[in-house]
């Protein structure tokens, strides 16, 4: 498994995997096979959503297809500096009317959300880098890559085989740790809302 300096503790005890599972960026250009990528596919297929219109959908290039400059291009300029070495791009999008009655989906960034978590678990598993952005073009991606208006693009993701952080520029490799999180408690709230 990828692990990262820092320790996390948990404020309950839950499963390990949720734990450590983290986003590095270092990645060491290598492929990855399309059983490897259908695996983390595989995963996102089977997380639930509202009716079970599974909302979301993927478009990805593979560093070795004609298709790779398409979406890295539509990278921002910070995520272009560790992304060139991915092996897979990803552009999640969800679509935002049900296909059965034409009806709003009110639930579909959710749903999306749900899918990816499947997506970046299974990778980690896999002892793959799996690394969710918001740092692209989200118009342009709509564009050239012809997404339909009835869909939202919602993010994207980098994936690849791990390599040491001394790849990454001296700025990134001080941030190639796992990140801790807020307290349970400054995120859940029983009844109304409450400001801190």
């Amino acid at each position: 498994m990828i692990k990262g300096s820092k320790v996390r503790h948990a404020d309950f005890p839950i499963e390990p995997m949720l734990i450590d599972r983290w986003s590095p960026r270092a990645m060491s250009g290598e492929g990855i096979s399309r059983e490897e990528l259908m695996r983390l596919f595989e995963a996102a297929r089977w997380a639930p959503s509202s009716f079970n219109a599974q909302q979301w959908r993927a478009l990805y290039a593979d560093r070795e297809t004609e298709h790779w400059q398409t979406f890295f291009d539509l990278l921002g300029e910070g995520n272009k500096v560790w992304a060139k070495n991915a092996a897979v791009l990803v552009v999640f999008i969800s679509r935002t009317t049900f296909e059965h009655n034409g009806k709003p989906s009110i639930t579909h960034s959710y749903d999306a959300g749900a899918a990816w978590e499947n997506f970046a678990l299974q990778g980690f598993q896999q002892n793959l880098v799996v690394h969710g952005m918001q740092g692209f073009d989200y118009e342009r991606a709509r564009e050239v890559l012809r997404i339909p208006q009835e869909f939202q693009v919602q993010a994207m993701a980098a994936v690849g085989r791990p390599a040491s952080k001394e790849i990454l520029p001296e700025k990134l490799q001080e941030r190639e740790n796992p990140n801790d999180r807020r307290k349970v408690s400054e995120s859940v709230f029983e009844g109304p809302f409450k400001q801190s």
